[in-house]
Formats: structure tokens, sequence, C-alpha cells
């Protein structure tokens, strides 16, 4: 007798090859998966026995094997087989060794293809609450930092340029405004995700008189895959949590690199702890922002899962393909690229110092309130373009002074203006400027308060 795998051996003449064997196996990465494949096939085996498939022995047989498994599993002590292929004929074959009989009937009206299909989606589920948490545990920290900072003025940048002063828990509220989108996001893929493909079988469905509904509700699904050959073959779900992984990643990149930029001697806004850093093997005084730097790197592994899965999926016909072996190791690999990204940062933002000082006096060195004078003018009854103009050429005037223009006297300011007066003073200031964007979105720091105290009570 020819030595064939035991679960589909019955057709073939030879043996796997050695390598082909090691080649097409997947237990190497898809054991991960073994909670969750236990979780379904206990549910299975619970409906096949309330539709008469299964008696109640089998049943419960099936079910205290499969959590001696589990147990085995959590214990390390589970013999995993690359002759078994995948984590689903290893749990089989161990079922089936420890209880017999019974143990061959718990695949019954389903297929791997199904099975595998499922087991993802409780997989990502569950990840999906978890960095659903992760992400509220980043917001939380950007508003106990941004509470600390109202008050705080930075240069608020365009195109890499002093533009406007704003408040740096102004600053730090935009990233929590990302986070927000991130967690809608994650939200609406969690629910387009709960559908339970089991009972789909290998493409066509079975003729055994299952109850889909009764599986969907045991393992927590909203409801069940409506179309088969869908329901095996779909990866859709694993895509779109991949690229709202993408935007999240961009988001920690942004947010990295400011933290990079802000903690160079350059800019020297922020000081991250030496618990987040690093130092050089030849430069005894350098403090390299490595976290940051990472999360940043990390982002194109990330993107690089996304555009693995696409390039997956676009040319396979319908149904299951050998190819849907190659969607776990990315999506495996960017849940736990993400979660960690999130968790570094939820740790780190509380442990960022800022430099007032250093952040005020940049703000103003750019000549930030230019746009203010702009506005006082209008006020006066000047067209915006002319006083456009008028406010550039005060600015060359500074410039060439080398006086920023709240530093320029009312004397000089009037050879620009005759209609500027002493009140120009109040707007010129930093603060100034700051307190006269008091409106839902600005940066003043009354209307960032109120935000923090909204974003606080929509977390709850």
């Amino acid at each position: 007798m020819i030595p064939t795998n035991q679960s589909w051996g019955g057709r073939f003449s030879q043996p796997t090859d050695e390598f082909v064997k090691i080649f097409g196996a997947s237990v190497f990465f898809d054991k991960i998966l073994a909670p969750y494949d236990i979780a379904g096939s206990i549910a299975h085996a619970t409906m096949l026995y309330e539709v008469g498939i299964l008696t109640d022995e089998e049943k419960s047989q099936i079910i205290k094997g499969l959590n001696t498994i589990l147990a085995e599993i959590k214990a390390d002590k589970f013999n995993w087989s690359i002759d078994l292929e995948d984590v689903h004929m290893n749990i089989e074959a161990r079922l089936v060794e420890m209880i017999g009989n019974a143990g061959k009937k718990l695949h019954t009206g389903r297929s791997r293809n199904d099975q595998v299909a499922t087991d993802i989606r409780l997989y990502l589920r569950e990840q999906i609450d978890a960095i659903s948490s992760e992400i509220k545990r980043l917001q939380i920290a950007l508003l106990d930092l941004a509470e600390t900072e109202t008050n705080t003025i930075l240069p608020g940048f365009t195109h890499l340029q002093a533009a406007q002063p704003v408040s740096f828990a102004h600053h730090m509220m935009a990233y929590f405004e990302m986070l927000s989108r991130d967690a809608e996001r994650l939200v609406d893929c969690r629910k387009r995700m709960n559908s339970m493909p089991l009972g789909s079988a290998a493409l066509a469905g079975t003729t055994y008189p299952i109850n889909r509904s009764r599986t969907a509700t045991l393992l927590g699904f909203e409801n069940s895959c409506n179309n088969s050959l869908d329901g095996v073959s779909d990866r859709d779900f694993a895509i779109e949590f991949l690229s709202v992984a993408s935007i999240i990643m961009m988001h920690l990149s942004r947010f990295s690199e400011e933290l990079i930029l802000w903690s160079s001697a350059q800019f020297d806004f922020i000081e991250l702890p030496d618990s987040f850093c690093t130092g050089s093997s030849i430069m005894p005084q350098k403090k390299n922002p490595d976290v940051p730097e990472l999360v940043r790197g990390k982002t194109g592994r990330v993107y690089g899962n996304l555009t693995s899965m696409l390039t997956i999926m676009k040319s396979q016909p319908l149904a299951y393909n050998k190819d849907n072996q190659e969607d776990k190791e990315p999506l495996f690999d960017t849940v736990d690229t993400l979660k960690a990204c999130l968790r570094v940062f939820g740790d780190m933002v509380p442990t960022i110092r800022t430099k007032r000082d250093n952040m005020y006096n940049a703000a103003k060195k750019g000549y930030t309130t230019a746009t203010d004078l702009a506005d006082y003018l209008v006020k006066k009854g000047l067209a915006f373009r002319d006083a456009h103009e008028v406010v550039g050429k005060s600015v060359a005037y500074g410039i060439q002074e080398k006086k920023d223009l709240s530093e320029l006297s009312l004397e000089e300011l009037q050879k620009f203006n005759a209609d500027i007066e002493s009140d120009v003073f109040d707007i010129l200031s930093l603060e100034g400027s700051l307190c006269a964007r008091d409106h839902l979105g600005g940066t003043a720091p009354k209307q960032v308060i109120q935000a923090i105290k909204t974003a606080r009570k929509a977390l709850k």
C-alpha cells in the first residue's frame, strides 16, 4: 500500500514528493488559527447533533476531545505534523486518534474551504477588537497630553514652512481625529466581515440538512454568507482590513515623522525619554528616535502586505484555489505589526516632554501672524488681495530689518497702510493670533478645551 495523505489520498497512486509536501504545507503558520478552528468545530458538532446527524454521545465525545486538544495546544504539548498539511487536519487526526470513529464524523457537511474561511473571520474579528482597544488607549494618551498643553504655542506648517501659530494641543487633537476615523473604519470592516462561510462546504453547499443560522448564532456571526461560491473564495474582508490597517499606519507614520523632526537639534521642540531611544556605536552624543523611525519603516511593510493580498486575489477564478493559502502570512503579520505599533505609541505619547520656549520662539521667527495683519486690514475696509499685498511688503521690510511684524513700530507699519492703529499689536502677538480663531475646529485654547471634553465624552 502506497502511503498517501489519509484526508484526501484515496484518488492517488503515488505519495507526495517530500519537498512538495513541505512547499505546500501551511501548518507552520496557520496553527495560529487552532483556537478558532476548534471553536468552529464545536459549533459545527453542536449543530450536527441538533439536526440529527450526530448522536448525543458522539457530540459529547467530539466536544470533550476538542477541548482536550485545545488544552494540549495551549500547553505546547501538541505534536504538529507537516504530513497533515494544515491546522485543520492536524486537529482532526488527533481527534480521531483520541475518540475513534466519532471523530471522523465531524467533517460531515463541511470542507476545509469553508472551514478556513470561517477560522480567519473568527480570528480577525477578535483581532479587530484588540486593535480597537489599542487605538482607544492611544487616543486617551493624546487627550491627556493635549490637556496639559492647551496654551503651548508652536508654528503650524504648510510645505514645512512656518505658516500660522497653533496650539500644541490642537496639533495633538488632529491625530486624535485621524484615529477616530480609523476606529470607525474598523467598526465598518468588522460588520462586513461578520458573516459566516461555514456551510458553503467545498463550493456548492452540502446535501446534509444543516442549520447554518444555528451555527452562526453559536459562533456570534450576524448572518451567514448568501452564496456558497463567494463564501469559500471571498477574501474581501481581509483586504478591507489590510486597507484600514494601511491607513492607520499612514497616520502613525505621519506622527512619527513629526516626532523625529521635533526631537532633532534643528527643531528641538520635544524630548523623547531614553527608554524609547537608542544611542550610536560611534557617536557618543547621539540620541536616536528609533521607535518612531521603526513605526515609519513598518508602514511600508503593511502597505506591502495589502499589495500582496490584492495580487493574490486578482486573477483567481471561482471558487477556492490553493493561492489562498498565501492569504494568512500577510494578514497575520499586519495584525502583529499594527498592534505592536499602536501599543508602543500608546506607551510613548504620555512620556513626551514639550520644550515650550523653543516652540514659542520658533513661532515668532516665521512671520506667522502675517495673515492676522491681512485680516485686520480687511476689517478696516481693505479688499483682501490689497491687504495681502500690503502685508507682503511689510514682511519684506521686516526681513530686511531682521524684525518680526510684532517688533515693528507703529510708525513703521503705517508706512504700508495709514489705517493701521495701535490695536494692531493685540493681533500680532502669538497669543492674540491663537485666541482670534475662536470657532468650532479653531486653534483657540477655549475651542481646544471644548474639543477635548467632547472627545472624552465620545470615548466613553
